[in-house]
């Protein structure tokens, strides 16, 4: 029904994701695969519903109606299971500038944030900027399989140890973590006295069940700030429009006072226009997405097994995002990425960008029409 093979022009439109190529990796000539969103159009039940706002003519400052807050408790117990009160949310403009505001809420300067790299960078960048102490908790990976590696994390607090955060699903790993890991790792933060801020932003694009770190008990939902969005899902991520969820009261109130001295509680009317389109009716569009991407993942993996390619990568159970090995090449990091830049032409995120960890790996997005990637994969295995 929806044709997620047609080819969108997205050169010209002011895109980061082509238009910042030159600025970003030095060439203009490249086939981005780096920023994560998507080459689909956003659904056509979200377009018509900005379009009919846009005919009102004013656009005005805008604020959530109940209806909102309604669809988006509606949407978690729906597709997520887990039964929140309307009261438990905060409309925030982004989960990035969320977290940075979390990190000042629940932490004074100098204390200490553990991060689980390698791990989106902002949730690294974050901890410095605010002037807390980062804590690495690397991942423990077995052939291209992460998991959580608790014992180091035991390891690791401290008193100064105020918060954790959880990237769930995991960008740009690829996993979603099993309900007793996450309860597992909540024990620790929970002896501890350590706020979760949890980022979930992803919670939507998985191939296997999903567990909210806040659903699976009262006492984890009690130590934990969620932080989610309809942008990854529905690709709307340039309007702006997250939120955040949390049962404890005292953690909201706080949370929300931080949100306001940085003014990122206001959303432009286009964010909540686009989020209701998208909680109300987007369902089936995205039930066809997830297909898609799936044949995506699973074309590549095929491809490059059917070049007899040293590279690999572990399918992911979430998102469109590859975390691709090439540790089994002859090249080493620095000479992957030249060749993947000056030869090959494609645009990738670099691994080391998600922490040290990251060494040998790039990250590539395969949410696009799939001969573009069939294209993409045929330069790959080429020039590497």
């Amino acid at each position: 029904m929806y044709n997620f093979d047609e080819i969108v022009d997205r050169k010209n439109t002011d895109c980061a994701k082509y238009d910042a190529l030159k600025s970003y990796f030095g060439f203009e000539d490249l086939q981005p695969l780096w920023v994560a969103d998507m080459d689909f159009k956003t659904p056509d039940v979200i377009n018509e519903a900005i379009l009919k706002r846009a005919n009102h003519g004013i656009y005005g400052y805008a604020k959530p109606s109940q209806k909102t807050y309604l669809l988006v408790k509606e949407w978690m117990e729906k597709r997520h299971n887990w039964e929140i009160d309307t009261s438990w949310i905060s409309f925030i403009n982004g989960v990035v500038p969320a977290y940075s505001a979390a990190i000042e809420a629940f932490s004074n300067i100098g204390d200490e944030i553990i991060v689980q790299t390698p791990v989106y960078f902002p949730l690294f960048n974050s901890v410095k900027d605010n002037n807390r102490t980062l804590i690495k908790n690397p991942l423990k990976e077995e052939n291209g399989y992460y998991r959580m590696d608790l014992e180091d994390l035991k390891s690791k607090i401290t008193p100064k140890t105020k918060i954790l955060t959880l990237c769930s699903p995991h960008n740009p790993v690829g996993r979603v973590w099993d309900k007793e890991e996450l309860e597992k790792l909540a024990k620790i933060c929970i002896e501890n006295n350590i706020i979760i801020i949890s980022d979930e932003i992803h919670a939507d694009l998985v191939f296997k069940e999903f567990t909210p770190m806040a659903s699976i008990s009262k006492e984890i939902s009690n130590i934990t700030l969620t932080l989610n969005s309809p942008g990854k899902t529905f690709n709307i991520a340039g309007l702006n429009c997250g939120y955040a969820i949390s049962e404890n009261e005292e953690i909201l109130k706080k949370f929300e006072k931080e949100t306001k001295k940085r003014e990122i509680s206001s959303i432009n009317v286009f964010g909540y226009i686009a989020l209701e389109a998208a909680y109300e009716y987007g369902e089936e569009w995205l039930q066809e997405l997830l297909l898609y991407l799936k044949r995506n993942i699973s074309f590549t993996k095929e491809y490059l097994k059917k070049n007899n390619s040293l590279i690999y990568f572990n399918e992911p159970e979430a998102t469109y995002l590859l975390w691709i090995s090439f540790k089994k090449t002859s090249n080493n990091h620095a000479k992957v990425k030249q060749k993947l830049l000056k030869e090959a032409k494609l645009a990738l995120n670099d691994g080391t960008s998600f922490g040290i960890e990251g060494k040998g790996f790039f990250r590539l997005n395969c949410a696009l029409p799939n001969v573009k990637l069939e294209t993409a994969l045929r330069k790959l295995v080429t020039f590497l």
